[in-house]
């Protein structure tokens, strides 16, 4: 393992800035296509509303390596909670944690089940994210170091225990209105990431991993606490034989909820 980039890495805090909150899907791993759905909670707080509470539960579904049926079997469900701090104008961070449960199938046909069936992965991450732009145009920069821990349910499945993955990623958001009710959000992110394997017990070289495409269509109705993402995501796995995988993604985010149920009762009153 090369001490130098993973020392740096291990250092920095990364950040992501949410003026916009699609939720991007999860990597699912060997398959044609997928969707992704989410559901989430999204609440200011504090004197200054300078801090955010972002919750989500999501699904995903996808097809086998052989053909493009997004939804054809189980692949994930999601539970995460974020944090953020907009401690400047153009700068914010957030800590997060999440678990996820994963469907693992075998990699040859018919790519039914393996016997452990799924594995669980315990996720903590942070995120720091630099963003500059104008009423109309905004761009981010989004540095996130993640910690995960896998849980697998038979000791013979085991194979990666922990990973410390580093992720880099590039968005650019466009208001199609003056109202900022409707918007396209595009991104790149790379993703590099050490890993420690159980048989043999040992860590892998810190590397390139990913690179994961997205283009977004979102709006906020007027008059209603809701913002709806409609979003293509392209996974373009691996580097000397990389596969590709294309997604299918909407989520749906209840903007602060909490605040609302106040102002009902206040009107009440």
């Amino acid at each position: 393992m090369k001490i130098k980039p993973f020392l740096f890495c291990m250092g920095i805090l990364f950040l992501s800035y949410t003026a916009y909150s699609q939720v991007s899907p999860p990597g699912l791993g060997a398959a044609k296509a997928a969707s992704w759905f989410a559901f989430g909670l999204k609440q200011r707080f504090g004197r200054s509303k300078k801090w955010q509470s972002m919750s989500y539960i999501g699904m995903g579904r996808k097809s086998n390596p052989d053909n493009g049926a997004p939804f054809l079997k189980p692949a994930i469900w999601v539970l995460n909670q974020e944090f953020y701090h907009q401690f400047h104008p153009n700068w914010q961070y957030s800590m997060a944690l999440s678990y996820r449960k994963q469907n693992e199938y075998n990699d040859d046909p018919p790519y039914s089940q393996t016997q452990a069936g799924y594995k669980g992965e315990w996720r903590l991450y942070g995120r720091m994210a630099y963003a500059r732009g104008s009423e109309r145009l905004k761009f981010t920069t989004t540095l996130r170091q993640e910690f995960r821990s896998f849980v697998h349910p038979l000791a013979e499945a085991a194979s990666e225990v922990l990973q410390l993955r580093s992720r880099l990623k590039f968005q650019l958001a466009v208001n199609l209105d003056k109202r900022k009710i409707h918007r396209l959000i595009a991104g790149y992110e790379s993703l590099f990431s050490v890993s420690r394997i159980a048989r043999p017990d040992a860590w892998t070289p810190f590397k390139y991993q990913e690179s994961r495409f997205t283009l977004y269509y979102a709006v906020s109705p007027l008059n209603m606490p809701f913002t709806i993402d409609l979003g293509y995501m392209n996974d373009l796995v691996g580097y000397k034989s990389p596969y590709s995988v294309h997604y299918l993604a909407l989520d749906v985010v209840f903007n602060n909820p909490f605040s609302l149920l106040k102002q009902g009762k206040s009107k009440e009153r």
